[in-house]
């Protein structure tokens, strides 16, 4: 999998993609409302896309197969912080069409090798809890859980013999 980076047509095509998927995984998480979403959505891009491809320190490419051509995208930021340089990644699909092909693994690894030639120390990532399959990958590419927040409904859930 090589990264590829997007020009500005193709950047214009994620970005409105990208705030719709990350609106809609905050209102299945329950952490927004939908009504609030996609302005919400759009406030986090407008913080960290501020300049769109050229915002300092973004990176936002399409994933190229050699067979299969653009399958998918990746976007991270690089931050320095307390622990060195860190690639943080905030956006990555592999389109539905490429799932089950072993093209996330190559990914991470094209990530992993790009983050390294620029000189970054680690990669984090956020994963939603409802987002098995992402998580099941990030853990067997050896990435380890650092914080981990749960809840549990319990409005309409009676104890039994109250």
């Amino acid at each position: 999998m090589e990264l590829s980076p997007m020009n500005t047509e193709q950047f214009a095509s994620f970005r409105r993609r990208s705030i719709e998927d990350f609106a809609q995984e905050k209102v299945e998480a329950g952490t927004w409302a939908p009504e609030e979403a996609l302005q919400r959505a759009e406030e986090s891009y407008e913080r960290y896309l501020p300049e769109g491809l050229e915002t300092p320190g973004a990176y936002v490419f399409n994933l190229m197969h050699p067979v299969d051509g653009i399958v998918g995208y990746l976007w991270f930021n690089i931050t320095e912080n307390r622990r060195g340089k860190e690639a943080f990644l905030l956006d990555i699909v592999v389109e539905e069409a490429y799932r089950g092909k072993g093209y996330g693994t190559e990914t991470m690894d094209a990530l992993e090798k790009t983050a390294r030639s620029l000189g970054v120390d680690r990669i984090g990532l956020h994963v939603f809890g409802h987002n098995e399959r992402a998580s099941s990958l990030y853990r067997k590419m050896g990435y380890e859980v650092t914080d981990l927040t749960m809840y549990k409904e319990i409005k309409g859930f009676q104890e039994p013999g109250i």
